[in-house]
């Protein structure tokens, strides 16, 4: 049975200012969807609230049919419902392999599926070059792919991207989009909040739009893309919408990630080509 995460008229109110009002989302599994909207417009506060972080004033959290809205997030995690922070949550002076298997010995696995398990992460994510290398000296891409490994080792039905983005080259953004697009094709339900909504709306199958604590428009990348009044409240009248549909497209394939070098990869090559000369 599929599964869908939707949210009822989730309400926040901060010093007698509403900024969530009557904010109504749903996320089932295998789609990507956006929670996107300027500064101040609500949309982490209303995302916190799907995660766990925040309570909210008035409005329920489902799971399918089951109000999780009191629920901690250690509960939520349980049910299937992954989060990854905007701040590093790799371990910083533990080993890829040893973040991954710190995981993996709190599920049911025995030793051995623990390390078969580890290996097929490592394999699927491409961090097998990494795998003995401490989070502290991870490039921006390497830590956001052991953190989504990390996560998909409790095998969860959602995952939850807070600014998945940011503190990222350009060139490891794509990366990480051929990491999320993976994930849709897993079955895995999405929910990204994002500052950078070209990225964002590029693979998005669905987006929100929050202005000022409501939410403003909802629908497809390419409706929000076209709709005049988007585009003058957000987007800027010349916004064009460039869909990445070839890396939904390597999403789709069993292949591991072949990984894009980053720029923080490419500069470590350089330094380890220097040693060597």
């Amino acid at each position: 049975m599929s599964l869908t995460i939707h949210t009822k008229d989730l309400v926040k109110t901060y010093k007698s200012r509403t900024v969530v009002d009557h904010v109504s989302v749903n996320v089932q599994q295998g789609e990507i969807v956006g929670l996107l909207g300027p500064n101040g417009a609500g949309k982490t506060t209303s995302f916190y609230m799907v995660v766990g972080l925040i309570k909210p004033d008035a409005g329920t959290v489902y799971l399918n049919e089951e109000d999780i809205t009191k629920l901690p997030m250690y509960k939520r995690a349980q049910m299937g419902i992954g989060y990854l922070p905007q701040e590093a949550s790799v371990f910083r002076k533990l080993s890829v392999e040893d973040n991954l298997l710190a995981v993996l010995q709190m599920t049911k696995l025995s030793k051995k599926e623990q390390r078969q398990k580890m290996e097929s992460l490592l394999d699927e994510f491409n961090l097998h070059h990494v795998r003995k290398n401490n989070g502290d000296s991870l490039s921006g891409g390497e830590r956001r792919r052991t953190e989504i490994a990390r996560a998909l080792a409790v095998d969860p039905k959602f995952i939850l991207l807070d600014e998945p983005f940011a503190g990222v080259d350009p060139i490891a953004v794509e990366d990480i989009q051929g990491v999320v697009a993976k994930l849709k094709y897993k079955n895995i339900g999405i929910l990204i909040t994002d500052h950078n909504v070209n990225e964002t709306l590029s693979i998005c199958d669905r987006a929100y739009l929050l202005i000022e604590g409501k939410i403003f428009k909802h629908g497809t990348a390419e409706e929000l893309a076209r709709d005049e009044q988007v585009k003058r409240l957000y987007l800027g009248t010349n916004f064009e919408l460039k869909r990445k549909d070839w890396i939904l497209e390597m999403g789709r394939s069993s292949r591991p990630l072949e990984g894009i070098k980053s720029l923080d990869d490419m500069s470590k090559e350089e330094d380890e080509q220097e040693q060597l000369n």
